[in-house]
């Protein structure tokens, strides 16, 4: 059982995810404006948020944001958003928040990400991955590069942990997205190119030797 805080201003989806969520075994905490869910998280801990964006008082990214900037990333945090296009999405990931989901969606895609959400957050994994003189530190929640310090976001360590995981592997758009953003199923594949651009200006740009590379017809390898 997990501990979710919902902020979600329309009665009748935050009724419907609270109840569908707490027949799961789950224990939900559901408020209906920015300003007061960040005063429970303030006094509470929680395993899980799942945030709307528009609300009354603080919206669900400045929500994020400043939940990420004061309480770190050990608590996954969904986006509720009723815009899907690739600029929203990203804006979303951008503010820390760990997925997305956009209304209207069905009840089992939204169990479904928590699912994996929780999973995720119990793994324990390896303290360095190393890629030729890319060194990503999970404590430290940074990566290095020739000893240069390299600022990443969280989507963006994500999808170079899976990259350092997976060296000298094609992978897929589709499957970065099944892995990194846990989306079975999603056309649009331009929020991976768009996290595959931003990584390559942070880690190769100022480099002679080039650790992502496209593969034609695929998507992309890190060797």
């Amino acid at each position: 059982m997990a501990k979710i805080l919902l902020a979600e201003d329309e009665v009748n989806i935050s009724s419907f995810i609270e109840r569908g969520l707490q027949e799961f075994g789950h224990s939900v905490t559901a408020v209906f404006d920015g300003d007061t869910a960040y005063e429970r998280i303030k006094r509470e801990s929680f395993d899980l948020l799942i945030l709307d964006v528009i609300m009354p008082g603080m919206n669900g990214l400045e929500l994020c944001m400043n939940y990420r900037k004061h309480f770190g990333y050990r608590t996954p945090v969904v986006i509720l958003t009723a815009l899907g296009t690739t600029d929203d999405i990203v804006s979303g990931l951008d503010a820390g928040a760990d997925d997305y989901i956009v209304k209207p969606f069905s009840f089992q895609e939204l169990v479904a990400r928590v699912k994996a959400l929780l999973r995720r957050g119990g793994e324990s994994p390896s303290k360095q991955l190393i890629c030729q003189d890319l060194v990503l530190d999970y404590d430290a929640r940074q990566a290095y590069r020739g000893g240069k310090n390299i600022d990443l976001t969280l989507r963006e360590f994500r999808l170079l942990e899976y990259f350092m995981t997976h060296q000298k592997v094609a992978l897929s758009r589709h499957t970065l997205l099944k892995d990194v953003w846990d989306k079975e199923s999603e056309r649009n594949t331009n929020v991976v190119d768009v996290y595959v651009n931003y990584l390559r200006n942070k880690i190769d740009k100022d480099f002679d030797k080039k650790l992502i590379h496209t593969v034609t017809g695929m998507g992309y390898s890190m060797e």
